[in-house]
């Protein structure tokens, strides 16, 4: 039975034995019960007196309630009472509310600890790592995750979003070739599992993956495998990440077109799923595109767009992103100093916590700096680029950072260094090429 009164905040023992006594109509007299004296009741309601388990079960049951319910107030066992907190919690999180909610996260987590409540301690660590990286903090998510995962037993189907969000801790923490291989290992289990679709989300994500770190070969023959064995699949998220997918090697091997063609597929099919993270992510992706083709007034409304799906708590990555795309967008537009500002505010954000995302901030930023004049300055962001993206296997990126560099250096009349770095541009775009237009020597 359920009370009939609902619990008043802050109720203490005493107080809902009386709330509930009274409902009932009964007094203390008649409440009493052999080895619980009206006298004993009468002192647990003026709080001078903890009941004790066997006194809290008899009461109850001559109240009509359980004795969890007259000892704490809620109906829930604790297992369920830790569900419905950690739930309120997820969903205040989900909409931004993340006020308290690290704290609350903390104490529930050592409470699923202290019980054995693995299940619990798993989704509140994995909430934990996703506060961690909104504030750009990529290392302590991996390790959140980590760490919830280090008890559990290998489940690429049951675990599969929160594999997803520790793979782009690690790449957004400078560890991309440890995603690489949880994406591989994932999709090593799945493969031939009776789940096609299942298979191409990790063959998808993998090939992802494998872009970020420049095996564009790798990526080519995974995604293609992906799209033939998902040929019949009707899951508009799946057509999704394949169009995607194609649209990111494309664009990493200088089809820009191509690239543009598939990204707006992409665009189309989740507008019709409405699932408003992803597309803003597929417009910043779309604008990224024009951007390199120094097409601004394409790019600009795929960065708007983007934007507002973003809504008002967008994640640190997705901010960070805006931002230095906005800095190229600026500079197209020759507004030299905004340019200058927002790569700026990306790269203080990022914090040295991800090299991919601070040697494309740098880079817009060394673009920038040449339209103000300040070559110096320019000089050091364009090698501080290259050393980044060179060293994350960004190829392409790194190449195109390469020729700005060199045609600045043009322009101030230091033809030798701008020739160093053109071969080091034409050694990059070798690697950045795709494996099959590769002259073998």
């Amino acid at each position: 039975m359920t009370p009939d009164g609902a619990p008043a905040a802050g109720e203490t023992i005493g107080q809902r034995l009386k709330r509930l006594r009274l409902e009932r109509g009964l007094s203390q007299r008649e409440l009493a019960a052999p080895g619980v004296s009206y006298a004993y009741i009468s002192r647990i309601e003026a709080g001078t007196r903890q009941p004790s388990v066997k006194a809290l079960r008899r009461l109850a049951g001559k109240l009509g309630v359980t004795a969890d319910y007259l000892e704490t107030g809620s109906n829930l066992d604790p297992s369920h009472e830790r569900e419905l907190k950690l739930t309120d919690l997820e969903l205040a999180i989900r909409l931004g509310e993340i006020e308290g909610a690290e704290a609350g996260l903390r104490e529930l987590a050592d409470d699923a600890l202290a019980a054995g409540d693995k299940r619990t301690l798993l989704r509140a660590n994995v909430a934990l790592a996703v506060l961690a990286q909104d504030r750009g903090e990529f290392a302590r998510a991996v390790t959140l995750l980590e760490r919830a995962l280090q008890d559990e037993p290998f489940d690429p189907v049951g675990l599969i979003d929160v594999y997803a969000q520790l793979a782009r801790a690690y790449a957004t923490s400078g560890r991309p070739r440890a995603a690489v291989e949880l994406f591989q290992r994932c999709l090593d289990e799945v493969r031939d599992a009776g789940d096609p679709a299942l298979e191409a989300r990790y063959a998808t994500a993998l090939s992802y993956a494998l872009t970020d770190i420049g095996e564009m070969a790798r990526a080519e023959e995974v995604v293609r495998e992906a799209i033939e064995r998902a040929s019949d699949i009707e899951d508009p998220y799946m057509r999704v990440r394949l169009y995607w997918s194609m649209a990111r090697l494309a664009h990493h091997e200088g089809r820009t077109t191509t690239a543009l063609e598939n990204v707006r597929k992409a665009i189309a099919l989740l507008q019709l799923t409405d699932d408003t993270l992803h597309l803003a992510r597929a417009n910043v992706l779309a604008a990224n595109i024009a951007l390199s083709r120094g097409d601004a007034d394409t790019a600009a409304p795929y960065l708007d767009q983007a934007e507002q799906l973003l809504g008002q708590s967008p994640a640190a990555e997705d901010v960070i992103e805006l931002k230095y795309r906005r800095s190229r967008l600026e500079s197209l537009r020759g507004n030299a100093d905004r340019a200058v500002g927002l790569a700026r505010e990306a790269i203080e954000m990022i914090g040295g916590s991800s090299p991919t995302e601070e040697g494309l901030a740098f880079s817009a930023l060394a673009d920038a700096l040449v339209l103000t004049g300040e070559t110096h300055g320019a000089d050091e962001a364009f090698r501080r680029a290259v050393q980044l993206l060179e060293g994350e296997g960004r190829w392409r990126d790194a190449t195109t950072t390469c020729r700005s560099w060199a045609r600045m250096l043009r322009q101030m009349g230091r033809e030798e260094q701008a020739l160093d770095v053109l071969d080091r541009a034409a050694e990059l775009a070798m690697r950045a090429a795709p494996a099959d237009t590769r002259v073998e020597h």
